[in-house]
């Protein structure tokens, strides 16, 4: 096993080959890297079998073979964390800390306070936090749809040496992704927090799509970037509300968070890690919030 990721063949498991990991695993195993994707019995199965097929604007429509198994058995290079926030416990059990090795563990996960839980459980040196702006949707097992042109992402940790950072970089560009490493890890986690809790907490209170909740309910989408910058701004990390209002105005009016998409498919929401985890920053910083706060409530109350 190469000691440091480079754009030459490596091993990459990938926890929860859904939307987000699915298309990773597919682009890596094409590219040449060795893939082991981690789930249950059932999937695990279908992967072994057929493999992951990709229908997408950037990449076209392929299929590439993967490994399965529903839990890591051999050192590797990287580990891929791309499950949702709410089967992340259940999940780890399939990645033994002490299987890893010397492993970057890479979470590409919604929120702020994961690698936390992460570094509790492995090396705190070896774990890579990720911020990754793709639309992917798995539709089934092994067959996954990327809407969006870009698969871009930025890996940032601070304990992690910049070596291993570069590597992987090197190893996603060479897969046909967009990667780059940033300096500031709660930089990096805010600027994507920033952007998708007024996102998620509107689109999924409402039951809109963006172009309607951006129009209908302005002063409250207003309010939330407002509240979630200067909490952001609290915890460290830069934040533009006029940027954000401006990125929202510019993305298509059918847009949806993939809150929203989970609550509309009868789906565990992420609530907690997003609004949650927004609201204990708050507290934390003596920042008041009480737009997100009613709306975090609201959605509680609503059985979400």
């Amino acid at each position: 096993m190469a000691n440091a990721l480079t754009a030459t063949r490596n091993t990459v498991a990938v926890l929860g080959p859904g939307g987000t990991g699915g298309l990773l695993a597919a682009l890596l195993s094409r590219s040449g890297h060795r893939v082991i994707c981690l789930a249950q019995d059932r999937t695990a199965d279908t992967l072994r079998r057929t493999g992951i097929t990709v229908r997408s604007p950037q990449f076209g429509e392929f299929t590439a073979p993967v490994e399965a198994d529903t839990e890591l058995r051999e050192p590797v290079d990287a580990c891929l964390i791309a499950v949702k926030h709410t089967a992340l416990d259940a999940a780890l059990t399939r990645v033994p800390p002490e299987a890893l090795g010397d492993a970057l563990v890479v979470p590409l996960l919604n929120g702020v306070e994961h690698p936390g839980r992460l570094r509790a459980r492995y090396r705190a040196d070896r774990v890579a936090p990720a911020v990754i702006r793709v639309e992917s949707t798995r539709v089934a097992p092994g067959l996954i749809e990327h809407g969006s042109p870009f698969t871009e992402l930025d890996l940032a940790g601070d304990a992690v040496p910049r070596a291993r950072l570069d590597g992987l970089a090197a190893t996603l560009v060479s897969a046909g992704a967009t990667a780059r490493v940033t300096e500031d890890e709660t930089a990096a986690l805010w600027a994507k927090m920033a952007f998708l809790a007024p996102f998620a907490l509107l689109t999924t209170r409402y039951g809109l799509p963006l172009g309607e909740a951006r129009t209908r309910h302005r002063e409250e989408l207003a309010a939330l970037v407002a509240e979630t910058a200067a909490v952001s701004r609290a915890c460290g990390a830069p934040a533009d509300p006029a940027q954000a209002l401006a990125r929202y105005d510019a993305f298509p009016p059918g847009a949806k968070s993939s809150m929203q998409r989970d609550a509309e498919a009868g789906r565990p929401l992420e609530l907690d890690a997003i609004g949650g985890a927004l609201l204990r920053a708050a507290e934390r910083h003596g920042v008041p919030v009480p737009v997100t706060a009613r709306l975090v409530a609201e959605l509680r109350a609503a059985g979400q």
